[in-house]
């Protein structure tokens, strides 16, 4: 079962910001011959698990994308970076993508991103190695509105989806950031969810809770706010492969759950 997930969203007002928002859902995942339950939990139940050695030494990242979604090499090398900056896994991470046809559902309830997980999904945790599951999808979010589009969700303890044509459109809009720097960011973004930021999972150690919208952080232009303006400051920002950052206090909390 798992508690929450925390999405990416992009609002287009008279300025454009990134957000997150939370849903709940629930699925048992019964597969016969394969133990899927420690990957069926909670939102940030994991984090630790994915942060520090003690018990699982390398992560297993799998990424299913439809084809033509396939993310970007400089997004990957980005995002695995930011792994290895503030994990400890010292028998390494690795990344593996695989490519599966379209299944005709978009846009996407949740419910039925968890259905695809369901037939796509083949990487679980396994000795000493966690395995994490990515899924970009060809198609938006049901939940999409004029002014509001998703990019990214984090749903369960390894589990989350990055919605590859919102994606693609909001890079194609004038003074947008490039596709693979959104990309990234929305991985980076997500995966601190996994990491149980903000509150949902890894304890706080500093007071920087973002009171109006859970799972967040309140620090200016930390990656985990939930609104980052993209006007001319954070464009310029972003450009040439600056992706916001973790600030301080969430890197503190980091550390104290066993990561870097």
């Amino acid at each position: 079962m798992f508690k929450f997930k925390y999405a990416l969203l992009i609002f287009f007002i008279s300025l454009v910001s990134v957000s997150c928002s939370s849903d709940n859902d629930e699925d048992d995942g019964n597969t016969p011959g394969i133990d899927k339950t420690a990957n069926l939990q909670g939102l940030g139940d994991s984090a630790s698990q994915l942060l520090s050695d003690a018990e699982f030494t390398s992560m297993n990242i799998e990424i299913v994308y439809v084809n033509g979604f396939a993310p970007s090499e400089t997004a990957l090398a980005n995002f695995k970076s930011f792994l290895e900056e503030r994990t400890f896994k010292p028998d390494g991470i690795k990344i593996g993508l695989r490519a599966v046809s379209s299944s005709g559902k978009a846009p996407f309830s949740i419910d039925e991103i968890v259905e695809i997980e369901q037939e796509t999904r083949t990487a679980y945790n396994a000795g000493d190695e966690i395995a994490v599951y990515i899924y970009i999808a060809d198609g938006k979010s049901d939940k999409d509105e004029e002014n509001k589009l998703t990019l990214g969700s984090a749903f369960r303890n390894t589990s989350m989806v990055l919605y590859g044509e919102t994606i693609e459109d909001f890079a194609s809009r004038p003074n947008a950031p490039i596709e693979s720097d959104i990309e990234a960011a929305v991985l980076n973004h997500e995966f601190g969810h996994l990491f149980g930021l903000v509150d949902i999972g890894t304890e706080p150690q500093s007071d920087h809770k973002d009171d109006d919208s859970d799972g967040h952080c309140n620090v200016p232009n930390c990656l985990m706010r939930a609104s980052i303006e993209f006007g001319s400051g954070i464009i310029d920002e972003i450009e040439g492969g600056r992706i916001p950052q973790l600030g301080t206090h969430c890197i503190r909390d980091l550390q104290a759950a066993g990561g870097k």
